[in-house]
């Protein structure tokens, strides 16, 4: 299979991945603690954010973990810094992809496709 149908492959499989509600404070997040991708929905069901987890420690549960806390980018700009928003009705689906290769071209791709609101290009009325 060459990479580019590789990575198509595995955007499909992000999208078909079950959808997780961010947990009520002081309930655990679901998510591994591999590193992966995820698509973040708001309320209305529209692709908020597309993002990767970097480095290993805590892989994908430390990123969204982040978020709820307001320790990122997409927190403070699109949020107004109010990471506890997500859990009015924010959902998450995430892929664990150990290839830190296929990680960053499966993220570009989501983000070229499904271009999230996060990128500025969408109403970040919330």
């Amino acid at each position: 299979m060459t990479q580019f149908k590789e990575i198509h492959r595995l955007l499909q499989k992000l999208l078909e991945a079950k959808q997780e509600s961010f947990r009520q404070k002081r309930q655990p997040l679901n998510a591994p603690t591999d590193t992966g991708v995820y698509i973040i929905y708001d309320p209305k069901d529209r692709v908020a954010h597309v993002g990767r987890s970097v480095r290993g420690k805590n892989g994908l549960h430390q990123r969204l973990k982040n978020h709820l806390q307001a320790n990122s980018s997409f927190t403070n700009n699109y949020l107004k810094g109010h990471g506890s928003k997500l859990r009015n009705g924010y959902k998450y689906q995430y892929l664990v992809i150990q290839d830190p290769r296929k990680r960053a071209l499966v993220e570009a791709l989501a983000i070229g496709t499904l271009c999230p609101l996060h990128l500025g290009l969408g109403n970040t009325d919330q």
